[in-house]
């Protein structure tokens, strides 16, 4: 019951802030407003896409995987004591594993963004 009635509540009260936003909103259009942007940058200066390098995406990349890891391990820390000395050496292991993936990274540079690896994007 109390569910439902917290459901219905943020149901109408986004409603409610939608309509009263599109009510309210200034609706000016202009030229800057309606010219097409990418990155932010003013396509009158030129090339609007800067090229990035491999290491940016492979940093990119790595912090999800570190992040999601990261996330698995929150919960088996907070139901640890259910989970009992068996739950315990599989966290470790997981642990040591997420360890050893990263001393890897170190270790062969993949985090060192002042490589000079080649960009994805090359400039004519």
């Amino acid at each position: 019951m109390t569910l439902q009635v917290l459901i219905i509540f943020v149901v109408v009260i986004a409603i409610v802030l939608l309509s009263v936003s599109a009510l309210l909103a200034p609706h000016r259009s202009d030229a800057e407003k309606l010219s097409a942007y990418e990155t932010g940058l003013l396509a009158i200066l030129g090339q609007t896409r800067a090229p990035f390098t491999v290491a940016f995406y492979l940093v990119a990349v790595l912090f999800l995987l570190f992040d999601l890891e990261i996330a698995f391990i929150y919960p088996a820390v907070v139901s640890l004591e259910a989970l009992g000395l068996y739950g315990y050496w599989i966290l470790t292991v997981f642990f040591l594993l997420l360890t050893g993936g990263f001393v890897l990274e170190l270790g062969t540079g993949v985090l060192d963004l002042t490589s000079g690896v080649t960009s994805l994007n090359k400039t004519k």
